[in-house]
């Protein structure tokens, strides 16, 4: 089996709740997502997803993942794509660096594996370790009534696994994970996600302000590792990191300086699923607890995290997140779906969900 062709879609994706408002003054409203479809001459194809989150959270735009997938899809052609190794092998020979652009590709070779084998995606991850899953969602930055309020009205869903957005003033952070706290059950925990907006001292400020209280992680506080290492021997909050985990060598460095008990593994960070597969294994040879999701996305993102939680230990997740849960548009029939707080995986071969090709419009570009 051969590439013989390349198309690359664009879409917007907006945000369910109005603003999705974080540290550092960065508000989501709506972002550009990108779509990779690879043709073969087999006749079957793959798909694959990638939307950063905004220009200011990582290394990565939605333009800038369009101009490097131009950049790399060329040298695809006539690659086997269910030869992961040579697909890689390609794209590197063509763009250094640039994970996230890649990611998209290796999950579309993914969906064409699957596709052949006649396996899901799940099985070729290691198989299934869990039929379903606890899912969080994200409470944007806000006053502590509107956030209680959020949570609240997310635990009416099924919700109970939360992540706050703070990364302010320590003390109006502090007020907003006690407010939280305050109605939380006993099933429910929340992580405090500064995404690194605070200084070195704002983060030993808040930390302590943070210690007494029951049923919260402590996430990302500042924006590089040993900044949170400083922070982490400071409190005794059971530590996530996200961002600075961008590779093999940062989680050992990390692990190893105990700087954490969990990880946030983002698909995109590791060019998809070939390199978030091996982060999340080593991960659980380490004994860390992991969340599963991407920077943002909709049904074919989801559909990537679904099948790689569904193939990883119960024990080991944190929890993960279903973007499309997030977010007002579905480019396949708004699968995979959450149910009453849970998620679980397709079945069928691939990634088992349909594109609707009718709602993704024509190609922004295509590659021959």
């Amino acid at each position: 089996m051969r590439i013989k062709r390349v198309d690359i879609y664009g879409y917007d994706l907006s945000y369910r709740y109005g603003n999705y408002v974080m540290s550092g003054g960065q508000v989501v409203t709506h972002l550009p997502s990108t779509v990779v479809r690879i043709h073969t001459d087999a006749g079957i194809d793959g798909f694959g997803e990638v939307c950063p989150l905004g220009p200011l959270y990582l290394a990565a735009h939605g333009e800038g993942a369009r101009a490097a997938l131009a950049a790399m899809a060329p040298g695809l052609i006539g690659v086997d794509p269910c030869n992961l190794n040579a697909v890689h092998a390609a794209m590197d020979s063509r763009l250094r660096g640039h994970a996230y652009a890649k990611s998209p590709i290796d999950i579309a070779c993914f969906d064409i594996l699957g596709k052949n084998t006649g396996q899901s995606v799940t099985t070729l991850l290691g198989g299934l370790a869990q039929d379903s899953f606890p899912l969080y969602k994200a409470v944007p930055l806000d006053t502590p009534q509107a956030m209680r309020d959020y949570v609240i009205a997310r635990r009416t869903e099924g919700i109970h696994r939360f992540q706050l957005k703070i990364g302010t003033d320590p003390h109006e952070d502090a007020n907003r994970v006690r407010a939280v706290v305050a109605v939380l059950e006993d099933d429910d925990f929340v992580v405090a996600d500064a995404n690194g907006g605070w200084c070195l001292q704002e983060a030993v400020i808040a930390a302590r302000l943070l210690e007494p209280l029951s049923r919260v992680f402590f996430e990302q506080p500042c924006v590089t590792l040993e900044e949170c290492l400083y922070v982490r021997q400071r409190t005794s909050l059971p530590m996530v990191l996200d961002e600075v985990i961008t590779d093999v060598n940062t989680l050992l460095r990390a692990f190893h300086a105990g700087a954490m008990e969990a990880v946030n593994l983002k698909l995109s960070k590791f060019a998809g699923l070939s390199g978030s597969k091996l982060i999340r294994d080593l991960a659980k040879a380490l004994g860390l607890r992991i969340t599963i999701e991407d920077t943002w996305g909709g049904d074919l993102v989801t559909a990537a995290v679904a099948h790689l939680t569904a193939s990883t230990p119960a024990k080991q997740v944190l929890t993960a997140s279903f973007m499309n849960d997030w977010t007002n548009e579905h480019i396949a029939y708004y699968q995979p779906r959450s149910a009453a707080g849970t998620g679980s995986a397709p079945t069928a071969p691939g990634l088992g969900v349909e594109v609707d090709l009718k709602v993704l419009g024509k190609p922004l570009f295509t590659v021959v």
